[in-house]
C-alpha cells in the first residue's frame, strides 16, 4: 500500500493524472484518475432542480457554486490522502446532463434561465420539426426548445447568438471556446455520422423557418463547434482556474478534452462505444443506448439517434423518470423506522429497501406503481402523477412494495426498447451503471428480465460518468495517432475489469411480462389522475 500511495503521490506532483467533472441530476461530482485509470480521488456536491415558472431549472449560481465545492472537496482528500497539494492535471473535461436550453446574447448574457432535459413544455415543436426533418426530435433536445420559444414569440428569441448545453456553457467559461463533444452535441441537433457535422440539410430547411419568423440570426452559426473524442478543446484559461479553485493553486493551462453529455460518458465508462454494444444508465432518468450496425428503417417519436463521443451512430431510449419516487418511499420508510427509535445511516437504509425487493413476487404481487414525477415523453404524457395502487386481494407487503416500485422503473424503458427488438437490433454486451445498479443483485436483475438479455455491472460502475470523463481526458493525452476509442477502451482501460453478470430466470421474466400487462392497460389511469389532480 506504501508503494501504491508513494507512486500516486508522484504522479499527482508530476500531473501525471487525469480530471473528469460531471454535472449529473442530483450530484456533481470530480473524480481523479492516474495514467491507468484507476481512481485516486473524488470530491461531490449535492444540489436539485426547481420548477420556476413553468420550468425545471439550475441556477448558473448553482452551477459554479457546486463546481467549486466538489472540486475543493477533491483536493482536500489529493492534500489527507496523499500529503501534497493538486496544482495540475494531465488533462481534464467536463461533462453533463444533456439536452435543455442555455441561450446567450453576444454579451454572454443569458437570456433565460436555464431550461432543462426535464422539461416537457415543447411538445408543439418536436412534434412539428420531426415531421419536418422525417426524424425524431425529442422535446428534450436543445432545438425543441429554442424552436417553441420562436412559436412562442418570446422576446429574448431575437437576441440569441450562442446556443448550448449545460457541458458546453462550463467548458467556455473554463476555457474560452464555443465547442461541444459530437455525443453532447447530438443532443443538440441531428448529426450527419458521415461528414461528423451537424445535418446540413436539417439545417438549412430550420434556416427557413428562421427567417420566416424575422429572426436576424444563422442556425449553424449559433451552434458550437463540433468535436470528436481525441481532439484538443482548448486549456484552462487563468480566469477558467479561479473558477474552478479560487484558492489560486490550481494552474492554468490544463489541456481540455470535448465537453459531453452524461450518455458519451456513460458509454466510455461501460465500454459501450463499439458497434453491437449497449449500455443502461440508471439514475434520476433511466436510457439505453445501443449502438447500431445499420439505420434503423425509419424514425421513431420513442427512439432518439444520438452518437457515440467518436461519432458512431447511436439508438438511444430515454425515459425522464426512473429513481426519483423511489428515493421518496425510501426516505418515508427511514422516518418510520425513525419514528420507531431505529439509528440507521442512509447507506444501510437504501441496501435494506433494495434487498428487500428480492423477496418480492417477481409481477409484484397485484401491487402497480407510476413513477411519473414529470412527464414521460415514451408513454406520451407531458406531466407526472406519482401513483401507488392495488387490487383488493394484493399481497401488500413492503417485498412486493418495493419490487414494484424497481419494476416500475424499468417499465417505461421496456416500451421503447420493444421497438429497438422488433428492428432486429442485436447486441454482443449490455452493460448497466448508476444509482439503480449500486446494490449487487436486485437491480441487474429487474433489469434483466426488463430488457431480455443478461446485464453487466462493472467494478468501475460506482464511479460512472464523472469517471468516464477522465478517461476521455487520458484518451486525449495518451492514445496512440488514430487509435479509436473503442480500441483504447478495450486494450488499455477495461483489458482486466471486473464485473458481474446476472441473468433474470425464466420465472423472473415471465413476472415482469406480466407487471407490465396491467401497467399498459393502467396508462389511463395515470392520464385520469394527470387530468383530476
Amino acid at each position: 500500500m506504501t508503494q501504491e500511495i508513494n507512486l500516486a503521490t508522484s504522479a499527482i506532483a508530476g500531473g501525471d493524472t487525469y480530471l473528469g467533472i460531471e454535472f449529473g441530476s442530483t450530484r456533481i461530482k470530480a473524480v481523479l484518475v492516474d495514467k491507468n485509470h484507476e481512481v485516486l480521488a473524488s470530491g461531490g456536491h449535492n444540489w436539485e432542480n426547481r420548477l420556476e415558472n413553468g420550468f425545471w431549472t439550475y441556477s448558473m449560481e448553482d452551477v459554479f457554486a457546486g463546481l467549486q465545492d466538489a472540486y475543493a472537496k477533491l483536493a482536500a482528500n489529493v492534500q489527507k490522502t496523499y500529503g501534497v497539494p493538486l496544482t495540475r492535471v494531465g488533462a481534464m473535461g467536463v461533462s453533463a446532463m444533456m439536452h435543455g436550453y442555455l441561450a446567450f446574447d453576444k454579451e454572454d448574457k443569458l437570456l433565460a434561465p436555464f431550461r432543462t432535459w426535464r422539461n416537457t413544455t415543447t411538445g408543439q415543436a418536436a412534434e412539428a420539426l420531426s415531421k419536418r426533418f422525417g426524424f425524431n426530435i425529442p422535446q428534450r433536445w436543445s432545438i425543441s426548445h429554442l424552436y417553441q420559444a420562436m412559436l412562442n414569440q418570446e422576446s429574448h428569441v431575437s437576441s440569441v447568438s450562442f446556443l448550448t448545453t449545460l457541458a458546453g456553457y462550463i467548458h467556455y467559461r473554463l476555457t474560452g471556446k464555443k465547442v461541444i463533444g459530437i455525443g453532447d452535441g447530438s443532443g443538440m441537433f441531428p448529426i450527419d455520422s458521415k461528414s461528423l457535422c451537424f445535418d446540413k440539410v436539417m439545417l438549412d430547411s430550420f434556416q427557413h423557418l428562421v427567417k420566416a419568423g424575422g429572426y436576424g440570426w444563422d442556425i449553424a452559426s449559433i451552434l458550437p463547434k463540433l468535436l470528436c473524442a481525441g481532439e484538443a478543446a482548448g486549456s484552462l484559461t487563468p480566469e477558467g482556474a479561479a473558477l474552478v479553485d479560487p484558492t489560486g493553486t490550481l494552474q492554468s493551462g490544463i489541456p481540455f478534452c470535448p465537453p459531453e453529455g452524461d450518455a458519451g460518458t456513460g458509454m466510455v465508462a461501460t465500454n459501450a462505444v463499439r458497434q453491437r454494444t449497449g449500455n443502461v444508465s440508471a439514475g434520476t432518468s433511466v436510457f439505453a443506448m445501443l449502438v447500431l450496425e445499420k439505420a434503423l428503417s425509419r424514425y421513431y417519436t420513442e427512439v432518439d439517434m444520438v452518437t457515440t463521443p467518436a461519432g458512431d451512430p447511436v439508438a438511444m431510449v430515454h425515459c425522464n423518470n426512473c429513481t426519483s419516487d423511489i428515493d421518496a418511499w425510501i426516505r418515508l420508510f427511514g422516518e418510520a423506522a425513525s419514528a420507531l427509535g431505529a439509528e440507521y445511516d442512509e447507506r444501510t437504509l437504501y441496501r435494506t429497501m433494495y434487498l428487500k425487493a428480492l423477496d418480492g413476487a417477481p409481477d409484484c404481487g397485484g401491487i402497480l406503481t407510476f413513477n411519473y414525477l414529470s412527464g414521460e415523453p415514451v408513454t406520451n404524457l407531458d406531466e407526472g402523477r406519482p401513483l401507488l395502487f392495488r387490487k383488493p386481494d394484493a399481497n401488500f407487503s413492503l417485498a412486493n412494495v418495493m419490487r414494484a416500485h424497481l419494476t416500475s422503473a424499468c417499465a417505461s424503458l421496456r416500451i421503447g426498447m420493444d421497438i429497438l427488438s422488433a428492428e432486429h437490433v442485436e447486441l454482443d454486451a449490455m452493460t448497466g451503471h448508476g444509482g439503480f445498479f449500486k446494490v449487487e443483485g436486485i437491480g441487474q436483475t429487474i433489469m434483466s428480465a426488463a430488457l431480455g438479455t443478461p446485464v453487466t455491472v462493472m467494478e468501475t460502475a460506482g464511479e460512472g460518468g464523472p469517471w468516464g470523463m477522465a478517461v476521455l481526458a487520458a484518451y486525449l493525452k495518451n492514445k496512440a495517432d488514430d487509435e479509436p476509442l473503442c480500441d483504447y477502451l478495450t486494450a488499455r482501460v477495461f483489458q482486466n475489469a471486473k464485473s458481474v453478470t446476472v441473468s433474470a430466470s425464466e420465472a423472473e421474466a415471465a413476472g415482469f411480462a406480466t407487471f407490465m400487462e396491467g401497467y399498459k392497460r393502467s396508462l389511463d389511469v395515470e392520464r385520469a389522475a394527470i387530468q383530476a389532480y
